[in-house]
């Protein structure tokens, strides 16, 4: 961005990591066809003909076989928040454990998370997309191919606009986790939540070496975070796992601001 538009905004930063995932093809299809803005880059995603419309399909379908159909409705509903193995399959209405296991143990396509600290194996597992272009293709490219087939590009380039924005937040939150995970700094790192669902905390990053934790609210824009909420939060975390009492703890809002 700095090289092929020195004048980019942060959200134009947030939009090529969430539309491309840093593959570098897809980058380059951007920068050929100057497409480096927010607004260029989703115009270029949904445009007549685009090479990324079929992308997704192209990448997966001949990997999945005959039975690709219900991969794709499976990885589909994870990219849209459904992302609980009970929810899915009533959703499918099908029993679905073999299918779960083969997207994460042989195809690597989408994770198994849970809770830090969860002790309980098959407890509070969420199942999330790893790729930033596939989550976002099966999110909107397959779940609205019938606009895609009515000719309603423009449409469907309204409808992720109105989206965008919560949509967007999600994906910066992983974008914080993967320039920790990059930085080599902590031991370990994750996100929180109580079996309620009450209380959430985005990130988690503890170095347990030098006794240090950092925890952090991920929103949009800097204004959104609460940091007395975000402390109440930790609160809840410290009580009830009782782990990183006796830590330094540093509390940080993240927004596109920090990118």
């Amino acid at each position: 961005m700095r090289e092929y538009a020195p004048k980019y905004s942060k959200e134009d930063l947030l939009s090529l990591y969430l539309l491309t995932g840093g593959v570098a093809k897809y980058v380059e299809l951007l920068v050929d066809g100057d497409c480096l803005t927010h607004e260029r880059m989703l115009n270029a995603f949904f445009e007549k003909d685009s090479y990324f419309l079929g992308e997704g399909k192209n990448m997966l379908i001949d990997e999945f076989g005959k039975e690709y159909g219900v991969y794709f409705s499976i990885i589909s509903l994870i990219a849209q928040g459904h992302n609980t193995r009970g929810d899915i399959e009533n959703r499918l209405g099908m029993e679905l454990g073999g299918y779960l296991k083969k997207l994460v143990d042989d195809y690597g396509l989408i994770s198994k998370q849970q809770p830090m600290f969860e002790t309980a194996i098959n407890k509070n597992v969420h199942y999330a997309v790893e790729d930033s272009f596939l989550r976002f293709w099966f999110r909107f490219v397959h779940k609205y191919s019938y606009i895609i087939e009515a000719g309603g590009l423009e449409k469907l380039r309204e409808l992720v606009k109105r989206d965008y924005a919560t949509y967007s937040g999600r994906v910066l939150e992983q974008y914080f986790r993967n320039s920790m995970i990059e930085s080599g700094e902590y031991t370990r790192i994750g996100y929180w939540h109580d079996r309620n669902g009450e209380n959430e905390i985005d990130i988690i990053a503890a170095d347990e070496l030098k006794k240090k934790v950092k925890i952090c609210e991920v929103k949009r824009q800097k204004k959104e975070v609460d940091m007395r909420i975000l402390t109440e939060k930790a609160g809840v975390f410290f009580q009830t796992t009782k782990k990183y009492g006796r830590y330094q703890v540093e509390y940080q809002g993240l927004s596109m601001e920090e990118m």
